[in-house]
């Protein structure tokens, strides 16, 4: 069962729509109680860094999603989701992320640049992965952020793409990947990629 997990901040319907499209028919997961019968764990998430870190909190599923990821079941983490799997966010002040990857949440910086990204570009490969089966290399995704992650480890960047520079796309680290793209918007490719979550057993 592929859950997709309520924070209060997510776009949980269109993320929902792309999974049901892949042929997958996914739960809202409110409460720790509902991970249980989950083998799939989608972190979505639209806003603020500083906002989403006391929502998790708030509502105890700090731990539920650590001792999932400890269970070897697959989570994805999509746009702030992404950078929620993270130790440290800098947005608004600094805040502790869940630490599943390490390294920090930073904003985008460059002479010129116009903060928020928003549109599409090309994502680079840097690693191969079971999530980028059948995507062929140099296609563009759907971005809308104005921060992005830094691993510390350059074995978790397994994507990225061109902002004014280098900018972490995609993260992955044993059975967790993140993607700060918007896959539920980026057409083919991003159902694609959300579709291959949904088969991936949690294995590199």
């Amino acid at each position: 069962m592929i859950g997709i997990l309520d924070i209060g901040m997510g776009n949980l319907r269109s993320v929902h729509n792309a999974v049901y499209q892949n042929g997958f028919d996914p739960v809202v997961v409110h409460a720790a109680a509902e991970f249980d019968d989950l083998t799939h764990l989608i972190l979505p998430g639209v806003g603020n860094f500083s906002a989403a870190v006391p929502e998790i909190d708030t509502r105890q599923l700090r731990q539920p999603i650590l001792t999932f990821v400890a269970s070897g079941r697959p989570l994805l983490g999509t746009c702030l989701g992404m950078q929620l799997l993270m130790g440290v966010g800098e947005e608004d002040g600094i805040h502790a992320g869940l630490g599943l990857i390490p390294g920090r949440v930073t904003r985008l910086a460059g002479e010129g640049l116009r903060v928020p990204h928003v549109g599409w570009n090309v994502l680079n490969m840097t690693r191969p992965h079971p999530i980028y089966e059948g995507i062929k290399k140099g296609r563009d995704f759907y971005f809308v952020h104005s921060y992005a992650a830094v691993c510390e480890d350059g074995n978790d960047l397994l994507g990225s793409t061109e902002y004014g520079g280098p900018v972490t796309a995609v993260i992955g680290r044993a059975n967790v990947v993140g993607i700060q793209f918007h896959p539920e918007k980026s057409q083919v490719n991003g159902l694609r990629m959300i579709e291959n979550f949904c088969n991936w057993d949690g294995r590199c």
